[in-house]
């Protein structure tokens, strides 16, 4: 506890700047005077002294998985665009801290409709939390009256912010903390802080969990279908095996040698089939490029050039609205050409296999193509997540070199991580599909050399078939038993999944 307080003492240090300095920080605004701090008998302002600051504690919930994002004011979600930007976009919820004595403000509602409610989050993963519920426990009224005071603004908080009165939550974070530390039971039950708890614990931490519970299924599923194919294609082969070894009972060195150069032949035709294999291989990498330079980070610098050049520049910036605009409709059409190419790659794929299963007895199947609408969804969140900083209302603000210089890098950090889920995720498909090809035409090319050799050794041993057929039903039940085994582990590690850690943020 003394190691948190003093970190906790340590983020809370601040320092006086001129006004200058803290409007150069983000910390003043001329726009909006009422929001800027009081300046003292010298003129100095006082501003955080630190501007990030990570801190580790020990609590249930963040050991759960539980980090939590908190945001020092008001004045730094305007003055922040890292936050608007790139953080509270990739936070899973936000819980939006008011006071209950006051309710929803009117600087409280322009922060909720501007940055908040515009994040494109889930209704379920916004929370309203009123604070110091303690002010308003009048001892001139009864328990019932407060409570029903309480509810009321709860009531009325939600109608204002647009959100269902269960998403809206009443606490005493202090009477909260006091209770814990004095093991009061009574007192923290009328704080309500268990309330809030439970709704990120049960609420928020449950939704990630069943995301991430479903991704590892997905990615389990796709292991298991990938080397069940392999069994499949095995089991098969020496089936095939078996049964033409079964056939030369009884047939004279003739025959063997016949079937040894059948065998050789139908080996060279496969090697021959190469050439057109490798065509098609050709083709696609040739897509595969094409689709690589559309969300590579190189192209996405040459298509934000003009932007991050038109925030960059000093003074008023006229026209950046129109360069903002230009530049977010290319990034739109690059998507989109991304995910016609993205169609197809994959109908190539999806006739080429189905011409080599049909040819070679193949068990290929083409992976599921990317989606890239959620991409084209963030990149319209980003773009409309920080479009009040081009407004006339922030002209003065975003004349500014340093902020401008700050946005801009904000803007390029959240649009390459877009880009390169986006890259992510082809290289993925592309990945699964080589592997599958590559794993059966290795397959293939092993089992021609078996084949070889089982008649080779026939040939120079008389009791050399009855030999080769054993072994091969021996690897037959063998193949049996690991199937099954991969079954066994599959539903294990299925079900283990309710052991799983969640992970989340909270803005």
């Amino acid at each position: 506890p003394r190691q948190l307080a003093r970190a906790i003492q340590k983020v809370s240090e601040v320092r006086r700047v001129s006004q200058d300095e803290a409007r150069a920080l983000g910390f003043w605004s001329d726009e909006l005077p009422d929001d800027n701090p009081i300046p003292g008998a010298d003129g100095l302002v006082e501003v955080p002294k630190w501007r990030h600051a990570l801190i580790n504690m020990a609590h249930p919930l963040l050991k759960q998985g539980l980090v939590i994002l908190d945001t020092p004011g008001l004045n730094a979600i305007g003055a922040e665009p890292e936050l608007t930007v790139s953080l509270l976009p990739q936070a899973h919820a936000v819980v939006f801290i008011l006071a209950a004595d006051t309710g929803v403000t009117k600087s409280d509602l322009t922060i909720w409709r501007q940055h908040l409610n515009a994040l494109g989050h889930a209704p379920e993963s916004r929370l309203v939390v009123l604070n110091k519920i303690d002010t308003m426990w009048d001892e001139l009224s009864s328990p019932e009256q407060v409570q029903l005071q309480i509810a009321a603004q709860r009531t009325d908080s939600a109608e204002v912010l647009g959100i269902p009165p269960s998403q809206v939550l009443a606490v005493s974070a202090q009477k909260g903390l006091l209770a814990k530390v004095n093991r009061d039971e009574a007192l923290l039950q009328a704080s309500r802080l268990p309330e809030l708890e439970a709704a990120l614990g049960a609420g928020l931490l449950g939704q990630r969990r069943s995301i991430l519970q479903a991704a590892v299924a997905n990615g389990i599923e796709a292991l298991r279908a990938d080397s069940r194919r392999l069994v499949h294609t095995r089991h098969r082969d020496i089936l095939e095996q078996i049964q033409e070894l079964e056939g030369l009972r009884g047939k004279n060195s003739s025959t063997i040698k016949q079937m040894r150069l059948r065998i050789e032949q139908e080996q060279a035709d496969f090697d021959a089939s190469g050439a057109r294999i490798q065509a098609v291989r050709s083709v696609h990498l040739r897509l595969l490029r094409e689709l690589f330079a559309l969300l590579s980070s190189s192209h996405l610098k040459k298509e934000a050039s003009a932007m991050a050049k038109a925030l960059r520049q000093p003074g008023i910036k006229l026209g950046v609205r129109r360069v903002y605009d230009d530049t977010f409709g290319r990034l739109r059409a690059d998507l989109d050409s991304a995910r016609q190419l993205i169609g197809e790659i994959q109908s190539m794929l999806e006739g080429s296999f189905r011409g080599l299963n049909a040819e070679y007895g193949f068990s290929l199947q083409a992976p599921a193509a990317p989606q890239l609408e959620r991409y084209m969804t963030d990149l319209q969140q980003v773009e409309k997540s920080h479009l009040q900083y081009l407004s006339l209302g922030n002209a003065l603000r975003l004349a500014q070199p340093e902020f401008g210089e700050r946005l801009s890098r904000a803007l390029m950090s959240r649009l390459r991580v877009i880009y390169d889920a986006a890259v992510n995720d082809v290289e993925l498909w592309n990945k699964s599909a080589a592997s599958q090809l590559d794993a059966q035409l290795r397959e293939r090319r092993r089992n021609f050399s078996r084949r070889i050799e089982a008649v080779s050794r026939i040939q120079q041993a008389a009791g050399g078939l009855d030999e080769r057929i054993r072994e091969l039903q021996a690897q037959q039940a063998q193949l049996q038993v690991l199937d099954s085994k991969l079954d066994e582990l599959t539903a294990v590690l299925m079900a283990a999944q309710d052991g799983a850690a969640p992970v989340a943020r909270v803005a």
